[in-house]
């Protein structure tokens, strides 16, 4: 006996020292890991979002285009020079005087040097143009807005769904040690002849059952952990804790107020403004189309350099030098631009009847997610008031089971309405979270 019971303290002491040492190794790793909340979240992923900063490049590219276009309207000024060697003069053939003469044309050396300038005074479409570039970064702009709604929408429904995870996890968890400690007591009564076998072998197969539901919560909180480190641009091996329960938003959202649908505007919906800046822009490109067939003017000058000469003599040189204007009045072009302007026409009409539609689905949308908050608040009052009688119900069966005054059956039937009623309040707040944060992301909340 003195024997066995030494093996007992030994392993018991073992068991201890191992107990010990893991508790301070996940102790050491939570303290290296480093805490993320949600805006910290939110922060890192439009950081790292490759979405984010090709749409920032695509801005650039609209505000570098435009400044090419500004310069369109500075002077142009261009430098041109030739040489030519002459390899066989040309010959012509003259009679002067009754006799007829042969006489060689030309330099062996032939060479032109000089500078021209243009600028221009009136170019109707050069001005409209510019104004179209900055529609382009506009809506550049507001393409990246989008992105931006979009990133931090999917940010948040992950991190949400990261904590509804975890916490359905801990729920199924908190059952299996009710069900585990309800199993000891019916296995210790059963060691005692109080309860039959029967009754024994529904407590163990009630446990079993429940061990394959904790596994797949635990599995499913480790996918929801590992997309949400994909979705922020982290590396899914990186020790990162994210801080938060899906209870830190329980009072916030019981004293929500759902509005009407009067009350949503769709004014920052990235969607709309994209398409009224599309609008615009084919607007403008009318104006484009009217100012092409307009006349142009344009300064010129130029200053040019000539010179020719034989090899070993003397050169000559010819410089000259001019100014002017030049006019452009397009005359036929106007039969093709009837046309076109009726193309623009119908294009702007598609667009706004474009508009109206997406107008109208993005409110069918909106009156969807507000009905889904309306549901959530109203399912989280009851489901609360049902989740707290249930954890009463289920003390006073585990009381009245430890004094045989019910039976086993009972005991089960509580421990699972408590088990459901937590999921489904759970599950409540998170559909309340997840339909809050698709609203805010199609009203353009940021």
């Amino acid at each position: 006996m003195t024997t066995h019971l030494r093996k007992i303290s030994r392993f018991s002491l073992i068991a201890g020292l191992l107990l010990l040492s893991t508790g301070l190794i996940i102790a050491q790793e939570q303290k290296d890991s480093v805490h993320i909340n949600l805006q910290k979240a939110i922060e890192i992923g439009l950081s790292e979002s490759p979405s984010i900063r090709i749409a920032g490049r695509d801005i650039q590219i609209k505000q570098e285009y435009k400044k090419e276009q500004i310069v369109s309207l500075f002077p142009n000024v261009s430098l041109s020079g030739s040489y030519q060697y002459t390899l066989l003069k040309q010959s012509m053939a003259m009679s002067m005087g009754g006799q007829d003469m042969n006489i060689k044309v030309g330099k062996d050396h032939n060479y032109s040097v000089g500078a021209s300038l243009s600028l221009p005074v009136i170019a109707p479409a050069l001005w409209t143009s510019l104004k179209l570039s900055q529609m382009d970064i506009e809506l550049a702009m507001e393409s990246a807005r989008s992105s931006k709604l979009e990133l931090v929408n999917q940010i948040k429904q992950a991190y949400y769904t990261y904590l509804v995870a975890k916490l359905g996890h801990l729920v199924l968890q908190k059952s299996y040690e009710n069900t585990q400690a309800n199993n000891d007591l019916v296995t210790k009564q059963y060691n005692q002849g109080l309860v039959s076998d029967f009754e024994k072998l529904r407590s163990d197969v009630a446990l079993q059952n429940l061990r394959p539901d904790v596994t797949s919560a635990a599995k499913a909180t480790t996918l929801a952990y590992m997309r949400l480190k994909i979705i922020l641009g982290m590396d899914v091996n990186e020790p990162v804790i994210f801080d938060g329960e899906l209870y830190d938003y329980e009072e916030e959202i019981l004293n929500s107020f759902v509005p009407h649908l009067d009350q949503i505007s769709l004014d920052n919906n990235s969607s709309l403004r994209q398409l009224d800046l599309g609008i615009e822009e084919l607007q403008q490109s009318k104006k484009i189309i009217k100012s092409s067939a307009c006349p142009n003017l344009a300064f010129t000058g130029s200053l040019m350099y000539n010179g020719m000469g034989d090899t070993g003599g003397e050169f000559n040189n010819f410089p000259y030098s001019v100014i002017g204007l030049g006019l452009s009045v397009p005359i036929v072009s106007w039969a093709a631009t009837s046309y076109q302007l009726k193309q623009a026409n119908l294009n702007i009409q598609n667009m706004e009847d474009q508009r109206l539609d997406v107008e109208r689905n993005l409110r069918l949308g909106a009156q969807s997610y507000l009905n889904d908050m309306q549901q959530s608040l109203e399912d989280l009052a009851s489901d609360k008031e049902t989740m707290q009688q249930a954890e009463k119900t289920h003390e006073i069966a585990q009381k009245q089971y430890e004094v045989g005054l019910n039976t086993w059956i009972d005991l089960n039937a509580a421990e699972l309405m408590l088990t459901t009623t937590r999921l489904t309040y759970c599950q409540s707040l998170f559909n309340f979270l997840t339909a809050k944060a698709s609203l805010d992301a199609l009203i353009g909340n940021e």
